[in-house]
């Protein structure tokens, strides 16, 4: 799609000079679209919504209890091995580098922030789960390969040509959950590296636990110099190790999602996982060689791989910021947003300052309606650049319906509060003949909660008068 175009219509048809195009030639949301939800009208779109919130919350709650159970499990096997010293020395040392790696993750997250509790998820689905079961998997393993080929052999074996199977399916398998059953929440290259890059946070702090522990509770060198020596090894030289590989699956799987051909969805997961697979091997046999071999791999392999991964990142960054600043000008012809809000949302420091001055000067309640309606807008313009490339099915048309709903009432919220959208110029003056709107009366014919819109004459927005 040219960025210096108006943005297309929900199903590819180009809206030039007018609002957004629905599937008849009219704007989305108009006469010719119909209502949201196909028809449907607001009060059962709102019903709908409750039951998949409580459906939520359930599903989120058994998914905790389960992953608590595993993490208790965990935690029982490390006391008995290590004690209570040891765990605690390895938790102590684990923490070090989850931090600022998970904070890694979020900062790239800023532009479309996933749900908290899918992001506390999927820390926890690769700290508690998927170690638990690799950690069985990759015992039983050592211990076969041990009484085939001896002790030493088994180690490698299990390292080598196990761990990395095990282990990227593991934490892959949360990434493919999400494609499968929360397509909505993954719809690129990002998410899939910062989902990958969390899961991988989660695994690397329990396998770090682990480490750290045994080599307290070995006591070689003193009990101290073992433990220091694996600390600057997975803390500060590779913190970044198991976010790394699982974020080639996520990379692999972020572009399939938008891929328009079958045979594409279907391979590039498995080539995902198989370069996740081959860096975690190369990495696990570099510790097994130490010395020039470690060094090497290191300097040879990961680093331009982290590099690399880098690199796309950034650049999957930008593509969302042209995506969003491409779809704003559309939202105003059609009425979604005012016009002098396209300016405060193209920008990730045009947000910050809209919300940073909202909370001065009207509190953090009414920040967070702001920062509610600010999320609903990228994700409604990433969603319908997704229907515009044709790489989403039928469901979509339900997903973009439910989004403009949900941009519509957040933004009803934020001006409840008329500050909140005057307070966002700051000591900067506003464009000409700008005044913060008003907001609709519940029982006004354009109160977006009504699930109505009205037509709009050519040219001019769907609501009864200009919102700028």
């Amino acid at each position: 799609m040219s960025h210096s175009q108006p943005p297309s219509g929900p199903f590819g048809g180009p809206s030039p000079g007018g609002p957004p195009e629905g599937p008849g030639g009219g704007w989305a949301g108009g006469p010719a679209s119909g209502p949201p939800g196909g028809g449907k009208s607001a009060a059962v779109l709102y019903r709908e919504r409750v039951r998949r919130g409580r459906r939520g919350v359930l599903t989120t709650v058994v998914g905790l209890v389960l992953l608590g159970i595993c993490g208790l499990l965990i935690f029982g096997l490390y006391l008995a091995q290590f004690g209570v010293v040891g765990v605690t020395v390895g938790t102590l040392g684990a923490l070090l580098p989850v931090g600022p790696v998970v904070a890694a993750f979020l900062w790239l997250d800023r532009w479309e922030p996933e749900p908290p509790r899918m992001l506390l998820i999927a820390f926890l689905w690769g700290a508690c789960f998927a170690t638990l079961v690799a950690l069985i998997f990759n015992s039983s393993a050592e211990a076969a390969a041990a009484l085939a080929y001896g002790d030493d052999t088994g180690s490698t074996i299990s390292a080598v040509f196990v761990a990395p199977w095990v282990e990227e399916a593991l934490k892959g398998s949360f990434l493919l959950g999400l494609l499968l059953f929360r397509r909505r929440e993954f719809d690129g290259v990002l998410d899939g590296v910062v989902y990958a890059g969390v899961v991988g946070a989660g695994f690397a702090f329990t396998e770090n636990i682990l480490y750290l522990g045994r080599a307290f509770a070995d006591g070689v060198a003193g009990g101290g110099g073992e433990v220091l020596s694996v600390l600057i090894l997975r803390g500060v030289i590779s913190p970044f190790a198991h976010p790394l590989f699982t974020a080639m699956t996520g990379i692999a799987l972020g572009i399939a999602t938008n891929a328009r051909h079958l045979i594409v969805r279907l391979l590039l997961p498995v080539l995902g996982y198989l370069l996740a697979v081959l860096l975690h091997g190369l990495w696990n046999a570099s510790g097994l060689l130490g010395g020039a071999g470690l060094i090497g791999i290191y300097v040879m392999v990961m680093l331009p791989i982290f590099f690399f991964v880098v690199a796309v990142v950034l650049y999957q960054r930008r593509r969302e910021q042209r995506i969003i600043s491409a779809e704003l000008p559309g939202f105003a012809a059609a009425g979604w947003i005012a016009p002098s809000e396209v300016g405060l949302l193209q920008s990730l420091a045009g947000r910050r300052g809209w919300l940073r001055a909202v909370r001065r000067r009207s509190g953090p309640e009414v920040a967070r309606m702001v920062e509610q309606y600010q999320s609903a807008v990228t994700e409604l313009a990433i969603l319908r650049h997704r229907m515009a490339r044709g790489s989403l099915g039928t469901h979509a048309r339900q997903w973009h319906d439910e989004l403009l709903e949900e941009v519509l009432v957040s933004r009803a919220l934020a001006v409840g509060s008329p500050d909140a959208l005057h307070a966002a110029w700051g000591r900067r003056t506003p464009p000409p003949g700008w005044l913060p709107p008003s907001p609709p009366a519940p029982g006004d014919r354009d109160w977006p909660g009504q699930g109505h819109r009205h037509a709009a004459a050519p040219g001019h927005p769907p609501f009864g008068s200009p919102l700028d």
